[in-house]
């Protein structure tokens, strides 16, 4: 199926990248970065330990953010284990520990020579199946034998990575386990012997062919490669480029880091049109349209450092009068993925449902009546909402725990057409993804990873009159509970004690209209005084309540918007970045561009070199045969007196032409 990738760039505070069919537009991913919310996923940074949990068995980092990092045990290389230091640092002094970290940051780029090295998952592929058995089985016999509080100690040094983006109060999630993606291989700096060919791959003999590759690239000692899906297609001397390239970058990971003082930022992904041309560019996208000049030259400069063949597909978007996601029909489409609610095209509908760790999506059947039979309309409506449900997890990148409860259906066969559905149509899906089975209950269980930040956390604020929860309470209940609540703190005042309840205003209306009595009749018998407040200002089902200026806050709820958490993010003047990070694919780095044009142009001009000399080789060929038989007509016609038995061994087109 032919696509067309479209990015929009014409405002500068939010990029937007979508990939969409050239048939029926139809939107198929969709990508975006803003520059209020950047991503750090994937990013490197030289941190330092600055707690120890035992009772989690990980460590919280200081990294450079406003938040500390997660760092599980399974997560820290063995390299950074100090198993040899047990009875001396207890004796050490506060003079020694420069000493001990700045021997711990040396550690950090060193290759690994342990046999305990793990296999490292990357945010697009995995390594084999049978390294991964391997490597989860001398990790977990290596975490039985340590503890964490054992091996790794407050104000250590570690080179780490984000593995998952900070989301609400949760820090980002680190990993000591390095990987540097590439355009068609991923390099793995201390996984040790994993690595291998992308689970993506699936067909045996380009499986085949691409693990010859890999035996044939020489890969350093104590490092892990893996060949993406996109180097399926790819010669040997194309991965060998890129994994040079990838070791170019590392050792400026290593020069720079033993130049830092931690939290430093140390290396950087990429801004999103790095992204969009290195994962989702593909050969079946036609074409690359961009709209704005200053995105379109560096996109256009990505596609010539990645894949300089394809410059020519790279074009920009120049009608003004119409911006170009509304020209091609995409605009509309990016605002229903905000929407809880999918329509089908045969009726029917979904409902998604959004919390923390869990994704609920509802099959609904709807208007689709068009079966004859109830098992006939459920298995349609099914099989449409399997392939809408893995496009939406795409277009909204649902993570998590996702249960969908499909239509109830009797025949076993219906329902294991509906499983091959969703897993052929999560094929092109880049994340990890684990599938169960329909069970007893219609209900399908899947595990999908985030790819980036949700776009529904991303895009939305929680709302400050219900809080998050979707409801509120009405004027009645809110006076309601709130004269229930002022009722029971009466019963324990003192005479003389003074009361204010301040409610919204519809609520404190409907407490002077009816409760009016019933609050004199509070005030005679506790001899206390009651005063009612209207405030605009609350919202929702807030309310407050005051004994003597002194507030009860138990029974005070203030919103969101109210009570946002400050977070203190000055740092000390060390701990402020210093050195410019490594940047992946910069284009100012001129040996890199030399590096990936030059070899091209070259391979190029060899190519049209060689059509040329097989053009010059064939036109010759042919003035010669033609020479030899315009010759021979013309000795015929000179000398008609022949050998007659020369004659009858000439083939018989020359025969005749003689006539």
């Amino acid at each position: 199926m032919s696509k067309r990738m479209l990015i929009d760039a014409r405002q500068s505070e939010e990029v937007r990248v979508v990939i969409s069919s050239t048939q029926d537009g139809r939107l198929l991913e969709y990508d975006y970065e803003s520059s209020s919310r950047k991503i750090f996923k994937g990013n490197i940074y030289l941190a330092k330990v600055v707690r120890i949990e035992p009772s989690l068995q990980a460590a919280f980092v200081e990294y450079g953010q406003d938040r500390h990092g997660f760092l599980p045990f399974s997560d820290i290389h063995p390299d950074y284990y100090r198993t040899a230091v047990s009875t001396q640092e207890k004796t050490e002094t506060v003079e020694e520990m420069p000493a001990i970290i700045e021997a711990s940051k040396e550690a950090v780029v060193l290759a690994p020579e342990t046999e305990e090295n793990t296999e490292v998952v990357e945010t697009v592929i995995t390594t084999e199946e049978e390294a991964d058995n391997i490597s989860s089985f001398r990790r977990e016999r290596l975490y039985r034998q340590h503890k964490i509080q054992e091996v790794i100690k407050k104000g250590q040094v570690l080179l780490v990575q984000v593995a998952r983006e900070q989301r609400g109060e949760k820090g980002a999630a680190l990993t000591t386990y390095l990987t540097l993606a590439g355009r068609y291989c991923v390099l793995m700096p201390n996984a040790g012997r994993a690595g291998g060919v992308s689970r993506k791959i699936s067909d045996n003999g380009d499986r085949q062919r691409l693990k010859r590759i890999l035996e044939g690239v020489e890969v350093p000692e104590g490092m892990g490669l893996i060949i993406r899906t996109a180097g399926m297609d790819r010669t040997k001397i194309e991965i060998k480029k890129d994994l040079d390239y990838l070791l170019r970058i590392w050792q400026k990971i290593r020069d720079l880091t033993l130049a830092s003082t931690a939290p430093q930022l140390i290396h950087t992904e990429g801004n999103i049109l790095q992204r969009a041309i290195r994962d989702l560019y593909n050969r079946d996208i036609e074409d690359v349209v961009v709209e704005g000049n200053e995105s379109y030259q560096i996109t256009k400069s990505y596609m010539k450092i990645l894949m300089p063949s394809h410059v020519k597909r790279v074009k920009e978007y120049t009608d003004t009068s119409v911006p170009m996601f509304h020209a091609y029909g995409v605009e509309e489409q990016l605002n229903e993925i905000q929407d809880t609610k999918v329509q089908l095209k045969s009726g029917g509908y979904l409902v998604i449902n959004t919390t923390e760790a869990l994704v609920a999506i509802d099959v609904n059947s709807g208007r689709s009546t068009k079966e004859r039979h109830i098992d006939e309309t459920a298995l349609r409506t099914n099989l449409e909402a399997a392939e809408e449900v893995a496009r939406q997890a795409r277009l909204r990148d649902l993570a998590g725990l996702i249960v969908i409860d499909f239509i109830d259906m009797d025949n076993e066969e219906h329902k294991t057409q509906v499983e091959n559905k969703l897993k052929d149509c999560l094929q092109s899906d880049r994340a990890r993804i684990q599938v169960g089975e329909i069970s007893s209950f219609g209900l399908l269980e899947m595990s999908r990873q985030r790819l980036r930040p949700s776009l529904f956390e991303s895009t939305m604020l929680v709302c400050d009159q219900c809080n998050g929860t979707g409801h509120v309470r009405d004027k009645v209940s809110l006076a309601l509970q709130a004269f229930r609540i002022l009722e029971s703190n009466v019963q324990n005042a003192k005479e003389g004690d003074h009361f204010l309840l301040t409610l919204p205003v519809a609520s404190a209306f409907v407490l002077f209209n009816h409760k009016r009595r019933q609050l004199t009749q509070i005030e005679e018998h506790y001899k206390v005084l009651i005063n009612i407040n209207l405030d605009e200002n609350l919202i929702g089902s807030e309310f407050k309540l005051t004994c003597n200026d002194k507030e009860i806050k138990s029974f005070y709820r203030p919103s969101k918007k109210q009570n946002q958490k400050v977070y203190n993010i000055n740092r000390k003047d060390h701990q402020k970045p210093k050195l410019q990070p490594v940047e992946m694919y910069d284009l100012q780095d001129e040996a890199l561009i030399e590096s990936y044009t030059s070899e091209e142009s070259v391979q190029e001009e060899r190519r049209s070199q060689n059509y040329n000399n097989r053009q010059k080789r064939f036109n010759n060929d042919r003035r010669n045969r033609n020479r030899r038989f315009n010759n021979d007509r013309r000795d015929n016609r000179q000398n008609p007196q022949v050998n007659t038995a020369s004659e009858a061994k000439k083939p018989w087109w020359k025969r005749l032409l003689k006539g």
